[in-house]
């Protein structure tokens, strides 16, 4: 568990706010809260929060250690989620998602600084995310996200469940 008090990555929206970030593994009683998150991105990723094959994934990776969360201090509904396989020297982002109303706030940043910090040891870091036609690939959407994590922008991987395209996003971790 890593604890990080982070500023918010300036992006258009809601006013800068600093927010204590707190990245835990996640358990069983998370995944209605992640089932909550998977809701406000189906629109993009397709359908998850009633498909039993996303359930079952999320299960297990609680059960494998490899789903991390921030939870709110005074409790309530998860801010964001990560899902994430290690295959050392590889290490794949599955699965990102930050609540609307915390997103630029440093949730997103604090969850894959974590994963990162768990390849433990030099390797590759990668992630599939939004071609740069694609709706969501607006300035303060997830490829700037990632540009700013350090991740390049790679090949076209296969088009999103909505058809739209979709690219392979990579940061070398050197320890």
């Amino acid at each position: 568990m890593i604890a990080w008090w982070l500023r918010p990555v300036r992006f258009t929206g809601p006013a800068e706010r600093l927010i204590p970030v707190k990245v835990t593994a996640a358990r069983v009683a998370d995944v209605a809260s992640f089932l909550g998150l998977a809701g406000h991105v189906e629109q993009w990723f397709g359908p998850m929060v009633d498909q039993p094959g996303f359930r079952d994934a999320l299960r297990r990776n609680i059960d494998r250690g490899t789903a991390m969360c921030v939870r709110p201090q005074d409790g309530g509904d998860l801010r964001g989620g990560i899902l994430f396989t290690i295959r050392p020297p590889v290490c794949r982002i599955g699965w990102l998602v930050v609540a609307p109303p915390d997103r630029g706030t440093g949730v997103g940043r604090a969850l894959v600084t974590e994963v990162v910090r768990r390849l433990d040891g030099s390797g590759m870091v990668e992630v599939i995310t939004f071609g740069e036609d694609h709706p969501a690939a607006r300035p303060s959407g997830a490829r700037t996200f990632y540009l700013r994590l350090g991740f390049a922008a790679q090949e076209p991987a296969d088009p999103g469940p909505d058809g739209t395209s979709r690219q392979w996003f990579r940061r070398r971790v050197v320890s």
